[in-house]
């Protein structure tokens, strides 16, 4: 395995005395798809916004994160110059996580020119190629279009071209196929890989689904009430999980249970 790009070490967080990470440690190498899947509630999404600096002011965090050497936990300073340039970032709600009053032109392009200093006509040119590369033909009548005129789809393809833009080293997806169908899904997973290896990017999947692990992911940390109980070789965990947590993740995947289900005929 690559040199750890991201690690983070005994990651502790709470908010109004009641503890929401309890000791998260797992890392992430350059160029691999590190996936974290957990029921609701485990504390995956919460990982993902102390990883970015963007927990609640009341939050109180302690432990360590450490990107490519420079120590990110506790300097919302150092998390916000890494967001948008060294990071990038997909959020779980594609059907809501774009301004419906802009057009996808100015909401791609705005952002490349505040923080990655680029010219009008090179964020441009880069927005329309990052929609090609997620599969979007129609590229300018996409980027002259406001939310509403687009499927949830083709939503999704435009944050994953967003999180792309400034090639970014770590992209940060958060549930990215959350209220698609599962055709779309394995569409936008597909995606979300090709891009990771043409702009050279690591990833961290975060999941609530094995299924999407064995399709995508090179390694996986489960975690359960705010702790990873088991981290490893996703292929090699699916095929022997050994604590009972993750037994049961595996388990429910459909494949797997399908021999062990009945039905009865009318």
């Amino acid at each position: 395995m690559s040199q750890a790009l991201l690690r983070i070490s005994d990651l502790r967080l709470s908010i109004g005395g009641q503890a929401i990470l309890r000791g998260v440690t797992l890392d992430v190498a350059a160029g691999e798809i590190a996936g974290v899947v957990g029921e609701s509630g485990s504390g995956k999404s919460m990982t993902a916004l102390s990883i970015l600096g963007l927990t609640p002011k009341d939050a109180m965090v302690s432990g360590s994160i450490v990107f490519d050497g420079q120590q990110v936990c506790g300097d919302p300073g150092a998390a916000r110059k890494l967001r948008g340039t060294a990071f990038g970032y997909v959020p779980q709600e594609p059907m809501t996580s774009l301004n419906p009053t802009m057009r996808i032109a100015s909401q791609l392009t705005w952002p490349a020119r505040l923080v990655g200093r680029m010219s009008l006509d090179a964020a441009r040119a880069r927005a329309i190629e990052m929609l090609r590369k997620m599969q979007i033909d129609d590229a300018e009548r996409v980027m002259n279009a406001f939310p509403f005129e687009l499927s949830g789809g083709l939503r999704q393809r435009v944050l994953l071209a967003q999180a792309f833009m400034l090639r970014p080293r770590l992209v940060i997806a958060d549930e990215p196929t959350t209220a698609l169908d599962v055709t779309v899904q394995a569409e936008v997973l597909a995606l979300l890989q090709a891009a990771a290896r043409n702009e050279d990017a690591a990833v961290l999947l975060i999941t609530h689904s094995m299924g999407v692990v064995w399709r995508v992911c090179d390694r996986v940390h489960v975690m359960r009430y705010g702790e990873v109980v088991e981290s490893g070789a996703a292929r090699a965990i699916l095929a022997s999980p050994s604590h009972p947590y993750t037994r049961g993740l595996c388990d429910a995947l459909p494949e797997r249970a399908a021999h062990r289900t009945k039905i009865l005929a009318a």
